[in-house]
């Protein structure tokens, strides 16, 4: 995986509203599927960011949901994220990279991933197909795994912790989830390190600090330490991340967001 690849969900505008498409599978969903309250976030969110290695400006990125998928006859958001090079970059290091999920939008839990990575010389386009019923993850080399009732992929995992009312976690806690990538289930927890103000492009922000610990899957890497400030708020929003390389450092920082669900209430005014 390239440089850009170690930050957590690299993220393109460009994008098409879309809604009503169904992917037809042979399994019907259980009755007995969870229902996780959600209110942090909804279609129309769009978060926009800088991509810095040390003091150069490496790339932008962008966390997008535009629109609504139908898998198996349910409702699932469809969250993109995209990471692109700045040009200048680009003679250095070239990466157009796209994450994909499609979230059940009662049970916050995937029924898709896709992954399509450009990094320098390395290309990859992988999928995955969770069945609930089955209890198998298929993906699209042919491979069918058994899987963990509602195992996350990367990004799943990511929007379902912004569901959970942080307000009573502290310091030390720790969050468990299990993610599936490349056709194994490996263990994500998820480190309450505290709370912190920070300031980035899009403003001052009061934050929950949280870090994913190592797991596979391209996004988070052994490599080095990631850290994840989200606003202390209903929305859970990303302000920064952070993680540590063999040389130097990698920052994602928020420079402009929209369609948000809540009030931004943890921004500190000016």
């Amino acid at each position: 995986m390239g440089l850009l690849g170690y930050l957590f969900l690299p993220l393109l505008s460009l994008f098409t509203l879309v809604s009503g498409s169904e992917w037809t599978v042979e399994h019907k969903q259980s009755a007995t599927i969870r229902s996780i309250p959600n209110t942090a976030f909804g279609v129309g969110e769009r978060l926009v960011f800088d991509i810095s290695y040390g003091f150069v400006t490496a790339g932008h990125a962008v966390m997008v949901i535009p629109g609504y998928k139908y898998v198996s006859g349910r409702k699932a958001f469809e969250i993109n994220t995209y990471a692109v090079s700045t040009s200048a970059f680009d003679n250095v290091f070239k990466v157009r990279d796209k994450y994909s999920t499609f979230l059940d939008v009662e049970g916050i839990f995937p029924h898709r991933f896709e992954q399509h990575v450009q990094e320098g010389n390395y290309s990859r386009d992988y999928d995955a197909f969770f069945d609930q019923d089955e209890l198998t993850a298929e993906s699209n080399d042919g491979t069918k795994s058994k899987i963990p009732k509602y195992v996350n992929d990367i990004l799943s995992a990511f929007y379902y912790v912004r569901t959970l009312d942080l307000t009573n976690y502290h310091k030390g806690d720790k969050i468990s989830l299990q993610n599936f990538y490349d056709g194994k289930t490996h263990p994500l927890d998820v480190m309450i390190l505290g709370r912190q103000r920070i300031e980035v492009e899009a403003g001052t922000f009061d934050c929950i600090v949280v870090e994913p610990m190592v797991v596979e899957g391209g996004l988070f890497k052994n490599e080095g330490s990631i850290k994840l400030w989200l606003t202390n708020d209903a929305n859970k929003m990303p302000v920064k991340v952070s993680t540590k390389v063999i040389i130097g450092s990698i920052d994602v920082t928020l420079t402009k967001y929209q369609g948000l669900k809540n009030p931004v209430t943890a921004k500190v005014d000016d």
